[in-house]
């Protein structure tokens, strides 16, 4: 857990320094979900396609973890994905654990 929480603070650290402050869980998953859609011109995003963006960051975080599978990209740049099996009921701090755990790896990877 000590490891997981070293890491978490390395990657809250990176994205200070990218972005002057530290966003939450829910920024987080934006600027994910930015990231996955790619190299699109910089627009304002409405409060569903926002939600949209978080929901993408999800399922590709949980992509890791094999529960989604990126099923393809549509005419406007957005990528789809396929549930492969459901994600296990958990509490709120579990589902925080496995996603921060999935940002960390994430962001190592890129």
């Amino acid at each position: 857990m000590e490891n997981l929480e070293q890491r978490w603070k390395e990657v809250e650290n990176k994205l200070q320094e990218r972005f002057e402050k530290v966003p939450d869980m829910e920024g987080i998953l934006f600027l994910i979900g930015i990231n996955e859609l790619g190299n699109l011109p910089p627009r304002k995003f409405s409060k569903e396609q926002k939600q949209d963006l978080m929901h993408i960051a999800v399922c590709k975080l949980l992509s890791q973890l094999d529960y989604y599978e990126l099923e393809g990209i549509d005419a406007d740049g957005w990528p789809h994905y396929t549930e492969l099996q459901p994600v296990p009921k958990m509490g709120m701090k579990e589902q925080e654990e496995v996603l921060k755990a999935c940002i960390i790896h994430y962001f190592e990877e890129a």
